[in-house]
């Protein structure tokens, strides 16, 4: 109870001399001083660290059994506000989108955004245009990183593993370095304002997700091999009919991952596709907000449908999404 009580207190004084270095230009002006620009933003860093110690100290002072769940709880709350503020935007009239003090609860509920913000703009076509895209690199990346991790994984051959950091080392390299080399290709190709550019590439591999399948490879025993080439199976067989059904956790992962990353891909559609009739629906969400102003309302609206279906993915396939991202082996 001692120990407890002494670090509430050291929690406390800690957290005082974090706001003396929140507001430090405001107490050396008091004193007859000025700090400048530069030293104010580093006293308010340091801060920062220091109210860090005190949230820690006071945490240790009240841990109990409960408080991991009363931590996920209030994180969790923290996480659904963003959303939560985003649900009520999409019922509100556009004069009750920024009101001070804000409306929490739509008066009235206008269940109509939803019906205007589909009839603005062709959402049926860039719904079509993005499962289109969204299918197609799916299906190019899972097929050609297994092949790629299995070789990596399963094959031996002189410079594999140097080959393996050279892929890694890719992941280093900002996407912002290569874009316009890679535009020019797909231009002299005459593959703008196409598909291509952005499913193309797909069938060619992505280095995380090679990784991320070769490790998980890497836990399935070498006497399954052994066995399957022992009846006769061939490589294809091997990968095909023994590997993959081992590693689906890992798939659904990659197929989780490519889903979400192309479904909500806004950079690539912006560069590659010139036609109002091929944009995707991040595209089409963009097409709300003016050079002037910006319907909060029917874009909220919008932006819920959009995201359904990437919940609903997710709890469809948080199973093999959880398994996948701890690699946790063979069953048995």
């Amino acid at each position: 109870m001692i120990r407890r009580l002494l670090l509430l207190a050291v929690a406390l004084a800690v957290a005082a001399l974090a706001v003396l270095f929140f507001d430090a230009n405001s107490v050396v002006s008091h004193l007859g001083g000025k700090l400048s620009p530069a030293i104010d933003t580093i006293l308010f860093a340091i801060g920062v660290l220091i109210m860090f110690v005190s949230i820690a100290c006071f945490l240790t002072a009240i841990w109990c059994k409960p408080m991991p769940y009363i931590l996920l709880i209030l994180g969790s709350i923290v996480s659904l506000v963003p959303f939560l503020w985003m649900l009520g935007t999409s019922f509100k009239d556009a004069a009750n989108v920024f009101l001070d003090p804000p409306q929490v609860w739509p008066k009235p509920w206008l269940w109509s955004n939803y019906q205007q913000a589909f009839q603005k703009l062709p959402f049926a076509i860039y719904t079509l245009n993005t499962v289109q895209i969204t299918a197609i690199s799916m299906f190019g990346q899972i097929l050609s990183c297994s092949l790629v991790a299995f070789g990596f994984a399963r094959m031996r051959f002189p410079g594999r593993d140097k080959l393996f950091i050279v892929l890694l080392a890719t992941m280093m390299l900002p996407a912002q370095v290569t874009m316009i080399p890679v535009f020019k290709i797909f231009a002299t190709l005459g593959w703008y304002d196409t598909f291509k550019p952005l499913t193309v590439p797909a069938f060619f591999g992505s280095a995380f997700f090679i990784f991320l399948l070769r490790q998980y490879y890497m836990t399935v025993p070498h006497e399954m091999d052994e066995a399957a080439r022992i009846d006769g199976a061939s490589t294809w067989q091997i990968y095909s009919q023994v590997l993959l059904p081992q590693i689906k956790p890992a798939l659904a992962t990659v197929a989780i991952f490519s889903f979400m990353a192309n479904w909500n891909d806004f950079l690539g559609p912006l560069i590659y596709l010139d036609s109002p009739a091929k944009r995707t629906l991040a595209l089409g969400l963009y097409a709300f907000q003016g050079q002037y102003s910006t319907d909060w309302n029917y874009l909220m609206a919008a932006s819920a449908v959009v995201m359904l279906p990437l919940l609903i993915l997710f709890f469809i396939g948080q199973k093999y999404f959880i398994q996948g991202v701890v690699i946790s082996g063979v069953k048995g």
